[in-house]
């Protein structure tokens, strides 16, 4: 899937549209810790779709899931060509790193990594699974965002209402209700999804406006991760790499 190419993701994500002078100051999504299990090796396939790798007919287990969301600056505009990366664990609750617990058992089909560029329209979209938890942490997805080869955000997207949510340190961490509830998503099913569908929509928004060059080129690609992991300026496609053009063309959504 293209960067410009979005199937239906209103439909998926229940995503308003964007008008200009609407929003007004808003509120600056929390950072969160980027974690120990950022991958120590990045996948050969680092696309959208975290569900199949590759050229595999063998997809990953797990409830399907889309997420969907737009990058935002605090006056609500949208911003452009800023790369959207995403990890988690899998179905098995086993992370794509070498220190995960329960490493040997991880799911072979799973990406567990993944990376997105931002329309226009400040959009973004992937299909993965949705999360579930392991010991010590409630279900989440990490999220870090970056513009020009500097990550400007590293945050964690949690399931609405679930029960280890009021446990889990890093989201009690957070403190303010208001800001929590910018953090969780709502994993909603599909209307008449045959296969148990879900969609969940995450807006970030940016605590400052990045700076763009002239003409909004790109000069850097994904900013270096707080570990120091593969997907920093050294790494495969960091800074000064080419940004991921490829990814994979999403099923189209049920009808309703």
């Amino acid at each position: 899937m293209r960067r410009r190419t979005f199937l239906g993701l209103s439909a998926l994500g229940g995503v308003s549209l964007w008008t200009p002078g609407v929003f007004a100051d808003l509120l600056a999504t929390p950072r969160l810790t980027e974690g120990p299990f950022y991958p120590d090796r990045l996948p050969l396939d680092t696309d959208n779709d975290l569900l199949i790798l590759n050229d595999s007919a063998t997809p990953a287990l797990g409830e399907i899931t889309h997420l969907t969301g737009r990058v935002l600056s605090p006056a609500g505009e949208p911003i452009r060509n800023a790369f959207i990366e995403i990890w988690q664990v899998d179905h098995n609750g086993v992370y794509l790193h070498s220190g995960s617990d329960g490493a040997g058992n991880r799911d072979a089909n799973f990406q567990g990594y993944g990376r997105f560029l931002t329309d226009s329209t400040g959009r973004y979209y992937f299909r993965t699974v949705k999360p579930v938890p392991y010991p010590g942490r409630t279900p989440h997805i990490h999220v870090g965002v970056s513009r020009n080869g500097r990550r400007v955000l590293t945050t964690q997207l949690f399931v609405k209402g679930h029960p280890q949510n009021e446990t889990d340190g890093l989201y009690r961490g957070i403190g303010d209700r208001k800001l929590q509830e910018l953090v969780t998503g709502d994993f909603a099913r599909i209307p008449d999804s045959r296969i148990g569908e879900l969609a969940v929509n995450f807006d970030i928004v940016l605590g400052v406006t990045p700076e763009e060059t002239d003409g909004g080129r790109i000069v850097g690609g994904i900013g270096k991760s707080e570990g120091g992991g593969p997907g920093g300026p050294r790494g495969p496609q960091g800074a000064g790499g080419p940004p991921p053009r490829g990814g994979r063309r999403p099923p189209p959504p049920p009808r309703e």
